[in-house]
C-alpha cells in the first residue's frame, strides 16, 4: 500500500478528514491574517528597515507553525488514544497492533503537520515580496503593498475553499472570508494608525 493510499485509510477509519480540512483552513487563515496585521503595522509605524520587518515576520510565521504543530498533536494524540482505549473495551482485545492503533499513533502526527504547516507556509508566500525586494529586485509596487495584496488573495481563496467545502457560492464565500480581513485592516488602522 503506498503511503498516500494508507494515509487515505488511515484518516478514514479515524473519520478525521474533516478535522485535518478544518485545520488547515482554521489555521491557514490565522497565519494570513496575522501576516496582515504585522504588515500593516509596520506600515503605519516609522519607517523600519526591511530586514527588521521581514525578521519580525518570520519570527511569528514560525511561532505560528511551531504552536499550530504542537498544540495539534497534543490534543489529537490524547483524542485518539481516548477512542482506540473505548474501542479496545468494547471489543474486549488489544488493538495496538492493529490498523486502529497504528492510526492512534500516525493520524495525530499528520494533523499536527497540517495544523503546523498550514500557517506557515501561507505566511512564507505572503512574505515572497519582501524577500524579493530585499535582494533587489525590482517590484511594480511597495512591497508591504504587494505583501498586504498577497495575504487579501489567499484569504480570499480560503473562502473559495470553504465555499467549495460547503457547496455554496464560492465568490460569496471568497468575499465573506476578504470582508473580514477587510474589517481586520480597517480596526488596526482605527487603532494603530495615529
Amino acid at each position: 500500500m503506498s503511503l498516500l493510499h494508507q494515509v487515505r485509510f488511515l484518516l478514514r477509519i479515524t473519520r478525521t478528514h474533516d478535522i485535518v480540512r478544518r485545520y488547515f483552513v482554521v489555521n491557514g487563515f490565522d497565519g494570513a491574517l496575522t501576516m496582515l496585521g504585522l504588515i500593516i503595522g509596520f506600515l503605519l509605524s516609522t519607517s523600519a528597515d526591511l530586514s527588521v520587518i521581514i525578521n519580525a515576520c518570520l519570527g511569528a510565521a514560525i511561532a505560528l507553525g511551531m504552536s499550530g504543530l504542537s498544540s495539534a498533536y497534543v490534543s489529537e494524540a490524547a483524542e485518539r488514544k481516548r477512542a482506540l482505549g473505548k474501542l479496545e473495551g468494547a471489543m474486549v482485545t488489544d488493538l495496538q497492533e492493529s490498523a486502529h492503533g497504528e492510526a492512534a499513533r500516525l493520524v495525530p502526527l499528520l494533523i499536527a503537520l497540517v495544523n503546523g504547516a498550514a500557517p506557515l507556509i501561507i505566511s512564507l508566500l505572503i512574505l515572497i515580496p519582501l524577500w524579493l525586494s530585499s535582494a533587489g529586485i525590482p517590484l511594480p509596487l511597495s512591497p508591504l503593498y504587494a505583501a498586504i495584496i498577497i495575504a487579501l488573495l489567499l484569504i480570499f481563496l480560503l473562502g473559495v475553499f470553504l465555499g467549495r467545502i460547503a457547496d455554496i457560492s464560492w465568490l460569496r464565500s471568497g468575499l465573506q472570508t476578504l470582508l473580514v480581513a477587510v474589517m481586520t485592516a480597517a480596526l488596526i488602522y482605527l487603532f494603530a494608525g495615529h
